[in-house]
């Protein structure tokens, strides 16, 4: 399956900014990820970011994520 990249806003409930979202999602879903943009707003943690490799499973890294309490939006 090709490679391919995926820009996306996470937003991270406070109570999972300590945890090690990016570090879990690269490594179980074999994925490269590069944060454009972080911040804090109102609590919670908005991140903008791209993540890199195979479509599929690009997708099962952003269900994982959904499933935790994270909401995901496209970013351009």
């Amino acid at each position: 399956m090709a490679i391919i990249k995926k820009r996306v806003i996470f937003i991270i409930p406070e109570e999972m900014l300590l945890e090690p979202i990016l570090y879990t999602i690269s490594q179980r879903y074999d994925l490269k990820t590069s944060v454009y943009n972080s911040d804090l707003i109102g609590g919670e943690g908005v991140m903008k970011l791209e993540l890199e490799g195979e479509e599929n499973r690009i997708e099962e890294g952003l269900v994982w994520a959904m499933e935790r309490g994270i909401r995901i939006e496209p970013a351009a």
